[in-house]
């Protein structure tokens, strides 16, 4: 055969093939009859629901539980995940997509910054650790607890005299955190101290912020307390949780024990305008008992 007429045989098997691909030996055919497209309530440009507003408490997906009411019950007071069903060996696609989004949001926390204006917003001088972005706060925690000698100058011009009492809100490991929570709770603790007859005195705000800045705060202003609010390290369950560390007598090279912590401040736990009020009576018993830390919980056990 000369090669138009393998052309021509070609071109006529290629013309008599079907799209559906060959089965050896027999025709094609489907092993299961294959079910229709369903319509999707969505439409192209639509938002799907937001699987992030689902409240983990009462997320409960195990499909003919032994007994599924007591098991709601015992969920209602956790946020873990439990209940989460199955499809086959593996996670159902709303537990995963929680997951996902849940694992994005502390993410999101830890990288995005405090917005440039909230300071002022809120009648605060703004201050800034040794650390100049982001990426250097977090590979460089060292810096983050510590001041150059302009930012110290700003400590010192902002906070007048010897306060006996300084409060400090750093942007921590959770922006998120901190633009839910800390002037709720930064409020009711002035309250509170104002209640028991205690200055507040005048806060400040720091960014890139280490719980360690509160001690080199106290080095530059010589107060008896300091009260640091700062966001923590994002977790699956919240990326919103503040946290309240009060130390006595603030100083560079105090030990990590000698601070009183308030953890899981927010909406999920202990809400932030309720730890206020509990942090301004701790701060009432510290300046009394001139200790802080586990010192102070010791003191509480004699």
């Amino acid at each position: 055969m000369n090669k138009q007429e393998v052309a021509a045989m070609v071109a006529e098997i290629l013309g008599g093939m079907e799209d559906a691909p060959a089965v050896k030996a027999a025709g094609y055919h489907p092993t299961a009859p294959q079910p229709e497209k369903g319509k999707t309530p969505y439409g192209d440009g639509d938002f799907v629901p937001d699987v992030t507003a689902l409240d983990l408490r009462k997320l409960y997906l195990t499909e003919d539980p032994q007994n599924g009411e007591k098991f709601r019950k015992m969920k209602e007071r956790t946020p873990a995940r439990l209940g989460c069903g199955r499809a086959g060996a593996r996670y159902k696609t709303l537990t995963m997509l929680r997951f996902r989004a849940d694992h994005a949001a502390a993410q999101d926390a830890v990288f995005s910054q405090v917005p440039e204006e909230y300071a002022k917003v809120h009648d605060m001088v703004e201050v800034q650790t040794e650390c100049h972005s982001k990426d250097e706060y977090l590979t460089r925690p060292d810096l983050g607890r510590r001041f150059d000698e302009e930012n110290r100058k700003k400590i010192r011009s902002a906070i007048p005299g010897t306060p006996r009492v300084q409060i400090v809100v750093g942007d921590g490991l959770s922006s998120a955190a901190i633009t839910a929570n800390a002037m709720d709770c930064l409020n009711a603790i002035r309250e509170g101290l104002k209640m028991r007859s205690i200055d507040p005195g005048t806060p400040i705000f720091v960014r890139y912020c280490r719980v360690g800045a509160g001690d080199a705060v106290g080095d530059v202003t010589g107060c008896e307390l300091i009260c640091m609010l700062v966001g923590e390290r994002p977790g699956l369950v919240t990326d919103k949780s503040m946290s309240a560390y009060l130390t006595y007598r603030p100083r560079t090279g105090v030990s990590e024990s000698s601070r009183t912590v308030v953890s899981n401040i927010h909406a999920q736990g202990t809400p932030a305008v309720e730890a206020g009020a509990h942090i301004a009576g701790l701060i009432e018993t510290i300046l009394n008992k001139k200790v802080s830390g586990v010192a102070l919980h010791q003191e509480a056990a004699v």
